[in-house]
């Protein structure tokens, strides 16, 4: 018997090593990339690393031999920071795969740096479309939202409704500046028109000049081209200028259920917005709100907390398919390959340019008295069809599409 179980100790031991094989210093290295303290800390944050950490105890990887790390930093929602943490990461400490990175300007940076140095880039928080465009890159993973799918559920929403004019408030960045692009071409194309546009510095604090000429321009819809702290902001500065009691209407075009809360239902009811993902929505996702509420001092996740669990998820099937993480362009087309499905999002894929496909919801905020427990904000408007929620590829521009 002995024998027997020493024989059984060395098979486990060399079935490990076997797994660990082509695994870059026999650890898949997670890298957590956002912003831990500032203008975006609710939307992914720390609650961005737990999430990580979830996926990665979630997949079961690390009993069938594989050991996992996952580290953080916060890259202050700047290029130049993100860019020498991640190189950091990538040339000394060994990390493989980037994970999230809010704020376009940054996530464009490590979109590139990625690239160079063959690791993988798994972007939740960032939103250019981008991404997935003129700058794609076969390293990249683009999972949860983007400009084009906010600017095709929200605007086309709000302008087949009668929303018909369109003045922008817009972030003086990468992100604002495609948001703003790719929601006036939605508008136009379904028979609206952009009267007009000011652009505020990011992050921004006092919007008072922006709101004004937004007022001024007597558009049906103010929207806002900006996102997390700025967002809030700016509606709650709207309210004090009584922009909607004017006869004007406001138009989040990327918001979450942070930005609800700290606005209170009073000042955000009726907003309507898209997003990749509901904590309420079932009971699958009320599980995960529910266990990471009690590890993140109350607050609810986003569909960016979502969206990294989701992609790390697949992230690890794929490696673990492969039995390597070496080769960042291996893995992520292994990601192609295989069809993704975690109990998140559901079902869904890794199209050719790195966009993934999958359902998207145009929401509406509650009134009040239709809010009957804590985060009870959103009902559920339209599913937006994952075929129809992202932008065809062919129209992206993406130098990796093969034309037909």
């Amino acid at each position: 018997m002995r024998f027997k179980h020493l024989f059984a100790t060395a098979a486990a031991v060399l079935t490990a090593g076997a797994a660990n094989a082509q695994i870059t210093d026999n650890v898949i290295k997670l890298g957590v990339l956002n912003d831990q303290s500032g203008l975006y800390a609710d939307v992914s944050g720390p609650g961005g690393t737990w999430s990580a950490r979830k996926a990665v105890a979630d997949s079961g990887i690390e009993a069938r031999g594989f050991k996992v790390e996952v580290v953080f930093a916060d890259h202050q929602n700047k290029p130049d920071v993100g860019s020498n943490i991640a190189r950091q990461w990538l040339d000394v400490d060994k990390v493989d795969a980037i994970v999230d990175v809010p704020t376009s300007s940054v996530a464009l940076a490590i979109n590139q740096i990625t690239k160079e140095k063959n690791k993988v880039f798994l972007n939740s928080g960032a939103a250019a479309s981008d991404l997935t465009g003129a700058q794609c890159s076969p390293n990249t993973a683009h999972w949860t939202y983007d400009t084009w799918a906010l600017a095709n559920g929200t605007g086309k929403a709000i302008v087949q409704n009668g929303g018909k004019t369109w003045y922008f408030v817009t972030a003086d960045y990468a992100f604002g500046h495609a948001l703003e692009r790719d929601t006036s071409n939605v508008v136009k194309a379904n028979g609206g028109n952009v009267v007009g546009a000011v652009r505020h510095p990011f992050p921004g604090t006092d919007f008072s000049s922006f709101l004004l000429q937004a007022q001024a321009s007597k558009a049906q819809i103010v929207a806002f081209a900006n996102a997390g702290g700025d967002t809030i902001n700016s509606i709650k500065q709207a309210a004090e200028f009584g922009i909607v009691e004017g006869g004007q209407k406001l138009a989040g075009m990327l918001m979450f259920d942070t930005d609800i809360h700290s606005l209170g239902l009073k000042t955000a009811q009726g907003l309507n917005y898209t997003t990749a993902w509901y904590w309420d929505a079932n009971d699958n996702n009320r599980a995960f709100a529910k266990e990471f509420a009690a590890a993140n001092g109350g607050k609810y996740p986003t569909m960016v907390h979502a969206g990294i669990y989701s992609a790390v998820i697949h992230y690890l099937k794929a490696v673990e398919a492969l039995k390597s993480d070496a080769d960042g362009v291996k893995v992520v087309n292994k990601m192609k390959e295989m069809p993704s499905d975690d109990k998140l999002f559901g079902k869904g894929m890794l199209r050719e340019d790195g966009r993934h496909i999958h359902p998207m919801y145009l929401v509406e905020v509650k009134k009040p008295a239709e809010s009957k427990y804590p985060w009870d904000y959103l009902k559920v408007v339209a599913t937006i069809p994952a075929e129809q929620a992202f932008r065809p590829l062919a129209d992206g521009g993406c130098p990796m599409v093969k034309k037909s």
